[in-house]
């Protein structure tokens, strides 16, 4: 997860240019704000009105405005401009999720800026160019932030929505093995990021060998499909491949081949359902809608050890028969053996 910072402009009560009206509907300043009205926010930047379409924001999010690309230039950009207020001292980091089409020419970046119109902060281009729904998180540290801005190459289209969280700060512990940054919990998820090994390891009897680090897109078919191959020098106890996926349908979850043998589909740990990366896709003769994950998610999938093989071994990770296209990314397996420690019993037939 990088860190980064951005700026919009939601007026009370008046209507935005490019999505829904926004309305201020927190409480006045003798009632208390309830956790999440203070702490959150969801800005749809669709720039397409749906009618009846209301936007409710917390009072702490001033304005938010359309600063439109020209027309007549190839290499304008357009701006997304969220105005802030910050809530309290208390309130001094400010998590910022992006929702966007991941597309390599219209990466977008997230800008701040103080009151006088001096950059504070800039991100970089998000995403990885994967042509792929997905979405990219930023810490912002709010010292002196007034404006956030969202910039995207073209007429802003590809830009669904945003995602604001204040984070509270202090003194985190965390294990010496694992980075301050992966070890932050973000909201809705239940795991941390996923890094593939730069090289092979042992713990505790268990041998971690990295397959790819880098993304690697992925479909349906047999010759779309992410291909692997290691060695074992002998047949180990356990064997469990891992890796995230990015837009996973999450009813058709990726499948994993082992030498030839599906070994059917991986586990996803998805967040809570309350995470706006959920987005629904209606079908023609369906009646149940079906969900894609529009964001990065950790896949895991036990090996039968009938499928290894002392020596060579393929892998194989497709997409599920509905999944579509996808990408994996810090690719790797664990494999497990007995060592000196090992907890174990026996257990008696009866």
């Amino acid at each position: 997860m990088r860190h980064r910072i951005v700026p919009l402009i939601l007026v009370g009560a008046t209507r935005l240019a490019f999505a829904q009206e926004a309305f201020d509907h927190s409480p006045t300043p003798s009632a208390p704000s309830p956790p999440s009205a203070l702490g959150s926010a969801w800005l749809d930047l669709r720039q397409t009105a749906k009618p009846g379409s209301i936007q409710a924001v917390p009072a702490w999010v001033e304005s938010v405005s359309l600063v439109a690309a020209d027309p007549k230039s190839s290499t304008a950009s357009t701006v997304f401009r969220i105005r802030l207020n910050k809530p309290g001292d208390a309130q001094s980091v400010l998590f910022f999720r992006l929702f966007f089409d991941d597309k390599p020419d219209s990466q977008p970046e997230v800008i701040a800026w103080d009151e006088s119109g001096s950059q504070l902060l800039r991100s970089g281009p998000l995403g990885g160019g994967i042509d792929l729904d997905s979405s990219e998180s930023v810490m912002i540290p709010m010292h002196g932030i007034a404006t956030i801005d969202v910039e995207v190459p073209g007429d802003g289209a590809t830009v669904r929505g945003a995602y604001l969280e204040w984070m509270t700060s202090g003194e985190l512990v965390h294990a010496a093995s694992a980075g301050t940054q992966d070890s932050v919990p973000q909201p809705f998820s239940l795991t941390t990021r996923l890094r593939a090994p730069t090289q092979d390891s042992e713990q505790f009897g268990t041998v971690t060998a990295s397959l790819a680090a880098d993304p690697i897109r992925i479909g349906s078919a047999s010759d779309q499909a992410a291909m692997f191959q290691f060695g074992i020098e002998s047949q180990p106890l356990l064997a469990l491949v891992s890796f995230e996926i990015a837009g996973p349908r999450i009813d058709s979850p990726p499948e994993v081949i082992i030498n030839g043998v599906n070994a059917g589909a991986v586990s996803l740990a998805l967040p809570e359902l309350a995470d706006p990366a959920y987005r629904g896709e209606m079908h023609t003769f369906m009646n149940e809608m079906q969900f894609q994950y529009t964001g990065w998610v950790r896949a895991q999938k036990i090996v039968p050890l009938a499928s290894l093989q002392v020596g060579a071994n393929n892998i194989a990770i497709v997409t599920g028969p509905n999944g579509g296209a996808s990408v994996i990314r810090s690719t790797q397996i664990q494999l497990k053996y007995l060592w000196d420690k090992s907890d174990y019993i026996l257990k008696p037939e009866h």
